[in-house]
């Protein structure tokens, strides 16, 4: 009877040591276009730098499928042909995002859910209020009946389901937003940045019922298009979100009119990051992600 309690007695305090170790999930969102798609080359990166990401890919995941049934791969690249590109094995800030965060906390567990399509605008697909219309004005080709930012919640819901039916807790710690290029060529698209940017975050954080939700802004610096002033209204927005809001941050890039990226380099269509760029990109985002869970 007396070895019955004593195993019992042990079998009760392993359970509870368990218990008070275990750790949430931390979840990060990453939404945006082309430049959080990501347009780095994984073939380019040294073999130490591999043999990291290959470290910490088990522990950390990511989940860029709009079907549920898909579960979540570990980082890593992603395949795709694009013809201005003689590389195939492409990837955006999560890659880096994903290490920094890893190797900052060497038991921690993560899981990425990443939405971007190339091309899109936050005046159009991205809107918290979506319609045809503005669709219609903002956006182009098969773009025109893209719902981005439900799709994207959808994808974290169904997500979140899945953790909860394998017994895992969780905590979203931030979103990394890279968008805002496509909105710099109109007008109205560029001049409502700073409206529609706040109310995107406002939307987040009200569907995840995370009231301090943190949200990094990569900021955009693409050269003037069809609207001149564009790129600076848009950059000053999303400066004017961060500035009045203490649990945003934001990745600040220069804006150079003579094609010459030196914070964050680009390729010769000089649009988007190359792979120098997507890694100091990612790990930009990790460490303002780090810096606002401190506060």
């Amino acid at each position: 009877m007396m070895l019955k309690k004593i195993v019992f007695a042990i079998a009760l305090l392993f359970s509870i040591t368990s218990c008070a170790q275990k750790k949430d999930v931390h979840i990060i969102l990453l939404a945006g276009q082309s430049n959080m798609a990501g347009h780095g080359n994984y073939e380019t990166l040294d073999a130490s730098l591999k043999k990291r990401l290959e470290k910490v890919a088990d522990r950390v995941l990511l989940s860029t499928s709009d079907n549920p049934k898909i579960a979540p791969r570990p980082l890593s690249y992603y395949t795709t042909e694009i013809e201005k590109y003689n590389f195939n094995k492409h990837f955006g800030p999560e890659l880096f995002i994903g290490l920094t965060l890893a190797e900052a906390n060497p038991k921690q567990e993560y899981l990425l859910i990443k939405k971007a399509v190339g091309g899109t605008s936050l005046y159009g697909a991205w809107s918290t209020d979506w319609s045809a219309e503005k669709n219609e004005l903002a956006e182009r080709g098969v773009r025109k009946k893209l719902k981005l930012y439900n799709a994207h919640l959808q994808n974290i819901n169904a997500n979140l389901t899945r953790l909860k039916k394998e017994g895992k807790t969780y905590k979203i710690i931030g979103l990394a937003w890279m968008q805002g290029e496509s909105d710099t060529n109109k007008e109205i698209t560029a001049s409502s940045y700073q409206k529609n940017l706040q109310q995107l975050i406002n939307g987040y954080r009200k569907q995840l019922k995370i009231e301090s939700l943190p949200f990094v802004i990569g900021q955009v610096n693409p050269l003037p298009r069809k609207f001149k002033k564009g790129p600076g209204l848009v950059r000053n927005g999303m400066e004017e979100v961060a500035r009045l809001d203490n649990k945003v941050e934001i990745v600040k890039t220069e804006l150079s009119l003579i094609k010459k990226w030196n914070d964050f380099p680009k390729h010769s269509d000089n649009l988007h990051y190359n792979t120098e760029g997507q890694k100091r990109l990612g790990t930009a985002f990790a460490n303002k992600l780090i810096a606002l869970n401190k506060k």
